[in-house]
């Protein structure tokens, strides 16, 4: 039986691909490559086409004896999805019903979904449990959450069984060096921090020293890309097993602030990479640090790579061997 990867040659996807592989599973990947890079893809059968269409899918399912799907395909730029909704409830939710009545079509009965913290928007106790209130404060929120909840009402229809991973700050990058993170545009800190020691910026900007923090600066809590990657499959495995559906936080549970992040990237680069202070971002919550104390019980995952000097050294190796990502 195979593993069918939405989005697979996107950042996170292609970390999983690759556990999988290691891991002895047959993997598909459908991807559109609008995201994604054939080149950040270590094996695997790539099916190049969209989620959304109907005959590109089928061909896909009949083609290949898939027995589990993890989905990551969507968008997920949080600026874009409020100055165009309309494209996030597009590709992130009636994507995700066309992909879930191809899995019932095809008596495909086990996903596991790549959702996100910003389901809860403005936490109101920190650190966040998947009990916290879902509130998102951006379209991109709404929608992964609109996506939750058609999940759930397919295991409700059909035995469709889900589970939800509501991860955190995704960083690092595959210990081989031969994989990493690689946005157009990149929105993501580590990766823009490192952009100044590699000559690509001359500063770092700080959005907001003002918060009600140590520091003033916001707080988030970093996890390695394949600590992920590893969560999605013993979500997999839990559900392969006849394990019920869940909602799962992913995170370390460790808090770092924008400035401790900066200073650890000066000691792994032995650069200054200077930093300007510049206003606050609209909806930026001041601390955002989780719990997955119920994904460390439940789904027996443990992160490996906790420690955030080794989580910038994974992401300094990748962008000092791919300074323009896979272009070069």
């Amino acid at each position: 039986m195979a593993v069918l990867v939405t989005g697979g040659a996107g950042y996170i996807g292609s970390h999983t691909v690759a556990e999988l592989l290691a891991a002895g599973e047959q993997v598909i990947i459908v991807d559109t490559l609008g995201q994604g890079h054939r080149e950040a893809l270590l094996g695997g059968k790539l099916y190049v086409g969209d989620i959304r269409d109907a005959d590109f899918m089928d061909g896909v399912f009949k083609e290949n004896e898939i027995d589990a799907v993890i989905h990551f395909a969507a968008n997920s730029l949080v600026g874009e999805s409020m100055q165009n909704p309309a494209k996030y409830y597009h590709n992130n939710v009636y994507g995700t019903l066309c992909l879930l009545e191809k899995m019932n079509e095809y008596g495909v009965k086990n996903i596991v979904f790549s959702s996100t913290a910003a389901t809860y928007g403005e936490p109101d106790s920190v650190p966040i449990q998947e009990t916290n209130r879902t509130e998102p404060t951006n379209a991109y929120g709404e929608t992964k959450l609109a996506m939750e909840k058609m999940m759930r009402w397919f295991d409700t229809a059909h035995g469709m069984k889900y589970v939800s991973l509501r991860y955190f700050n995704a960083a690092g990058a595959h210990e081989s060096g031969k994989i990493g993170e690689d946005h157009s545009p990149e929105t993501h800190l580590i990766p823009l921090i490192l952009q100044v020691p590699l000559g690509q910026r001359q500063h770092i900007s700080v959005f907001g020293d003002d918060y009600a923090t140590p520091d003033g600066t916001c707080i988030r809590d970093y996890i390695h890309v394949t600590d992920l990657a590893d969560a999605h499959i013993l979500a997999m495995n839990k559900l392969r097993s006849g394990g019920d559906s869940g909602v799962y936080n992913l995170g370390s549970g460790n808090g770092f602030s924008v400035k401790e992040v900066i200073d650890v990237a000066r000691a792994v680069t032995g650069h200054p990479i200077p930093a300007v202070i510049e206003p606050r971002r609209a909806g930026d919550p001041a601390i955002l640090i989780a719990s997955s104390e119920k994904a460390r019980r439940e789904l027996g995952w443990k992160p490996a790579r906790e420690h955030l000097p080794a989580i910038i050294e994974s992401a300094w190796k990748w962008h000092q061997a791919h300074p323009n990502g896979y272009r070069s």
